[in-house]
């Protein structure tokens, strides 16, 4: 979900950017996005179509200049990857009303509410985000 508010966001604010989204496993490689995301997307306005997912790997996380990770635990794997890596960052880190080291919730298990409260804690993210890239461009 993160790709697409990202993508939306960051062309709203005129700033071109490469961005992509990758799991910390290969459990789900070349799945589409869950349906009830998309749904929620959609919803609200952000284009989601063509994602499939892939695990990220070291050559990924080190070409990249910004790497937003969902849960703390994700940094730490990813860390384990690319253990140089000095572009590690937490989603809900760039929200200033979530205490640092905050995981986005995650509504894989629920209903199609927990994905509105997701794409919410995205967006109150975003701001933050769109700053950080800013000053990497």
């Amino acid at each position: 979900m993160a790709e697409f508010v990202a993508k939306k966001m960051l062309s709203d604010e005129g700033l071109e950017a490469r961005i992509t989204s990758a799991g910390v496993s290969d459990e789900e490689h070349g799945s589409p996005m869950d349906p009830r995301a998309a749904s929620v997307l959609t919803s609200h306005g952000y284009p989601c179509s063509g994602h499939r997912a892939h695990q990220i790997d070291e050559s990924e996380i080190m070409s990249a200049d910004l790497v937003i990770a969902a849960e703390p635990r994700h940094i730490t794997m990813m860390k384990r990857m690319a253990p140089e890596a000095d572009n590690l960052r937490l989603i809900r880190d760039y929200d200033p009303n979530c205490k640092p080291g905050t995981s986005l919730p995650d509504p894989w298990y629920g209903s199609a509410d927990g994905f509105e409260d997701t794409l919410a804690a995205i967006e109150a993210a975003m701001a933050g985000i769109v700053a950080e890239v800013r000053s990497l461009i």
